[in-house]
This record gives C-alpha cells, sequence and structure tokens, in this order.
C-alpha cells in the first residue's frame, strides 16, 4: 500500500483536476492553432471558461469579450493583470485559466505584507550551501523559477499586498524572460509558454502601489461585478451548489428563495439604493462581494442539513448575512438595523425574514 492510498480526499482538489474530463474532451476536439506550450487553443481556453451550453460548464459568468482578452494577452509575451474589487472572481479565473493553458494552477505566489524576495526568485538549502557553497543543487527554485524552466502559467495572487521592492523583482523576469542567479553566474531563461497572471484588489490601490515599470509590462484586465441580479443569482447559485458537493454538505432543498434574497440584500447596500430606485441607503463598510454572498449561503445550507429540516429558511441565512454586513458594529449596526426596518420590514413576502433578523440583533 502506498502513501496515496491511504491519504485523505483532499478538501479543494485543484481545478486541472476537478475539470480533467472537461479539459480532456476539449483537447481531443481542439483542432486550432495552439501557442507553444499551450495544452489548449486560445479558443477552446475561452469556451472552457464559459461553457459551451453542453458538456464544458461554465466557470466565469460574464462578458465573453473580457476572457477573450485575457486570453489573447497570454499568448503574446506579456503578463496578465486582472484587478476588481473582492468577489469579481480574479483568483477563480487566474486558477482556471492556468489550468486551461498548461495544465497546472499549483505553481502560485501567494501576496501578503510578508511576501520575501525569495518567493518570486529563488532560496536556498542553507544545509548544502554550507556543506558545498554555492551549487544548481543548493537552489530552492520559487514556482515562478519552475514556471520558467517548464513553460507553464506562474500565478502571483494579491500583488498590490507584497512590498515594492519585492514586486520590482518581477520587471526583468516579465521584460526579459530571464531570472539572474548571481551566486552561480548563470540564469534561468524562460521555456516557450511561461507567462505570469497576477491578480489585485481595487480596494487596496495605495497600499504598495506598482510601479509604472512594472505595471508597463502587464496588460490589464478589470473584472466588473456582475451587472445584473439574475447573473449574480446565477454565479452565486453554482458556486454554493459546487461548495456543497465538494464538502459533502447533505442535500438541502429549496434555495432559490434564500439565494436571491442574499444576492438582493448585497446589491442593495452595496449600491447604496433599493433595486426599485425609491429608497437612498447607507453602504456598510464591507464590500458586499459575490465571494461573501456564497459564504453566507453555504452557511446557512449547512445550518439547514445538520440542525434543520432540510430546505433552507430565512433563519438559516440571517445571521449570515448579519456577520457578513456588520464588520464595524459602531457603524454598521445602525446601517443593518435601518435597512431591516425600512426595506425588509415593509417589503412583501419577507416578514419570515425579518422576523429572524431582528432576533439577531
Amino acid at each position: 500500500m502506498t502513501l496515496t492510498d491511504t491519504a485523505p480526499a483532499v478538501m479543494r482538489p485543484h481545478a486541472e483536476d476537478v475539470y480533467a474530463e472537461e479539459l480532456d474532451l476539449l483537447a481531443q476536439q481542439d483542432d486550432r492553432p495552439r501557442p507553444p506550450g499551450w495544452r489548449l487553443s486560445p479558443q477552446a481556453v475561452v469556451t472552457y471558461l464559459l461553457g459551451d451550453g453542453d458538456r464544458i460548464t461554465p466557470k466565469y459568468i460574464g462578458a465573453r469579450r473580457l476572457m477573450e482578452v485575457a486570453v489573447a494577452t497570454l499568448a503574446t509575451d506579456r503578463s496578465l493583470l486582472l484587478i476588481g474589487v473582492p468577489g469579481t472572481a480574479k483568483t477563480w479565473v487566474s486558477e482556471h485559466l492556468a489550468a486551461a493553458v498548461s495544465g497546472d494552477s499549483t505553481l502560485l505566489v501567494q501576496g501578503t505584507a510578508g511576501t520575501p524576495e525569495e518567493a518570486i526568485r529563488y532560496g536556498w538549502n542553507y544545509a548544502k550551501l554550507l556543506a558545498e557553497g554555492p551549487s544548481p543543487d543548493a537552489v530552492v527554485p520559487s514556482p515562478m523559477m519552475r514556471a520558467m524552466q517548464t513553460g507553464a502559467v506562474a500565478r502571483v495572487e494579491e500583488l498590490t499586498r507584497i512590498p515594492s521592492d519585492v514586486q520590482d523583482t518581477l520587471i526583468t523576469i516579465l521584460s526579459e524572460k530571464t531570472l539572474p542567479i548571481p551566486e552561480l553566474g548563470t540564469e534561468v531563461q524562460a521555456a516557450k509558454g511561461f507567462t505570469v497572471i497576477a491578480t489585485a484588489n481595487d480596494r487596496d490601490r495605495g497600499v504598495n502601489e506598482l510601479s509604472s515599470a512594472l505595471r508597463r509590462r502587464f496588460n490589464t484586465v478589470v473584472l466588473p461585478v456582475p451587472g445584473t441580479v439574475d447573473e449574480e443569482v446565477d454565479i452565486v447559485s453554482r458556486r454554493v451548489a459546487s461548495l456543497g458537493r465538494a464538502l459533502e454538505i447533505p442535500d438541502v432543498t429549496d434555495t432559490a428563495t434564500e439565494i436571491r434574497r442574499v444576492v438582493t440584500i448585497f446589491r442593495e447596500l452595496r449600491d447604496g439604493v433599493t433595486a426599485d430606485g425609491r429608497t437612498k441607503l447607507k453602504s456598510p463598510s464591507g464590500t458586499m462581494s459575490v465571494a461573501e454572498a456564497i459564504s453566507v449561503v453555504t452557511a446557512g445550507m449547512t445550518l439547514a442539513a445538520h440542525f434543520g429540516d432540510g430546505v433552507l429558511r430565512p433563519s438559516d441565512v440571517a445571521a449570515g448575512i448579519r456577520g457578513a454586513v456588520v464588520r464595524d458594529p459602531a457603524n454598521d449596526g445602525p446601517i443593518w438595523r435601518e435597512y431591516l426596518e425600512t426595506v425588509a420590514r415593509e417589503r412583501d413576502g419577507w416578514h419570515d425574514f425579518y422576523t429572524a433578523a431582528r432576533e439577531h440583533g
């Protein structure tokens, strides 16, 4: 028996594993030209992302032209920067682009305030370094270096959270497609197919603003929030269903009403006005993103499955919505209570939700 035989099932498989059948099907049917190092043609990559209405499920719901521009960028010598507010599927799109283009979405640099230069360039095995001195065997390659060596897609998440001096280590990589290793007097030259997809949060602008030199190395695609309630409901419904299967949550029925209610509340508070345009609202400090709506509904389904009757009800989502809205009790609490009294209380079919929400403050 091998280690793999006894390993537990992972909580979140990578995109290339979850959608392996779809990727294989597209590869078999794909007779269009493929850029060097790509597993699929650009047209097939877009089909993988948007679906074909049959056997290929949509991964991104939005404007086709945005995905075409993103994929076309990756087929050039430019790198791709996906920008948007939280919950606009930047990470999701980045992962699926990497899975479709190079079959590997795991070459990831996670940006934080503490991300070191070694995370982008390379590190050292200090035991070997002390014993043997600088040598190729002592080099610990970063995900970026491995992507360059194999001609794959490297991903950089939350680029603007990375300190500015560390960000700029990307400039030579993106412009010259080389990674110098001065300690060895050599360099890594990127194999064909190498590219970088970075993501950045609009709300982080100014925290670690990208230098003009670095920004010029990227083509930027802005991912918008869903344009309509129906589009957002569709996104939340699909992702919640996928998460429910992955987490093996027992079946929960009648989810549509509460999903639409959650989406409606989030959109109204985000936009600062009710859907009919009649009532102005104050917006809370949180982002009220699609990702948070997905989290609220998933938590509600778990409550309904394990502590309820298997039907998603207003009481299952009320506490989660309050938690998402009221991040700062002093400022957001009055905003939430005002919404309940002026909107939820007066809206047809919302009495049960209003009552449940009042119980949670």
